[in-house]
């Protein structure tokens, strides 16, 4: 009980602080055009935390937290490029562990490195991850770990969006997520706060059971 009233705090106070300081944006009525081509009515972009001392702190110090809490044997800490470079480095440092980042291929001059660092074949390695959309890119940096014979643990990331195609990808893979919070504790403390009204809830919801066909 002691150990999900913790997460639930985590949760809670992430989520506060990434509409604090915009890292996510909630716009149901005028939805963002993704990359991939998807319509969204939010877009997040933690890499907006580093901009500001507490809330990177904080978030520093929540991964360490769970990270000792669930891994204490872990022995390399890896970043995924590019999001996850810089948290992944204060995490490292934090807890006085080496730290390496996976790029998303390998570079193509010089040493041709898909992973960038000095690790052993074996170590256990826990990967930090900025975002979680599909965990496609995330699962790719796992699957490079893997390959060079790394031990990985599990994955932190900073948010979640909660589809289900991650999920059930995570769980193909056999990774366990842990992630600071998510699209649920987002929405209610959108809500909370006046970002949101609780007609715009419902359309917020309906987005992520379909983000494909959403807004078509």
């Amino acid at each position: 009980m002691i150990i999900f009233a913790v997460m639930e705090n985590i949760s809670k106070q992430t989520a506060n602080y990434l509409l604090l300081i915009k890292a996510v944006k909630l716009q149901p009525n005028e939805p963002f055009t993704w990359a991939s081509g998807w319509k969204s009515p939010i877009y997040c972009d933690n890499r907006q935390t580093l901009s500001y001392p507490e809330v990177r702190k904080f978030l520093r110090d929540s991964f360490v937290h769970l990270i000792k809490e669930k891994y204490p044997d872990v022995e390399v800490i890896a970043g995924v490029a590019t999001g996850a470079i810089a948290i992944g480095v204060l995490v490292a440092e934090a807890m006085d562990l080496p730290f390496i980042y996976i790029r998303s291929s390998s570079k193509g001059h010089g040493l041709q490195n898909q992973i960038e660092g000095h690790y052993e074949a074996g170590q256990k390695v826990v990967v930090i991850e900025d975002l979680v959309s599909t965990g496609g890119s995330s699962l790719k940096a796992v699957d490079a770990l893997k390959s060079a014979d790394c031990n990985v643990l599990g994955m932190m990331a900073i948010f979640t969006y909660g589809f289900e195609t991650a999920e059930n990808n995570f769980k193909e893979k056999n990774i366990e997520l842990t992630t600071l919070s998510n699209y649920k504790e987002l929405l209610k403390e959108a809500l909370n706060t006046g970002y949101i009204t609780e007609n715009q809830v419902e359309t917020l919801n309906n987005w992520r059971k379909q983000p494909a066909e959403w807004g078509k």
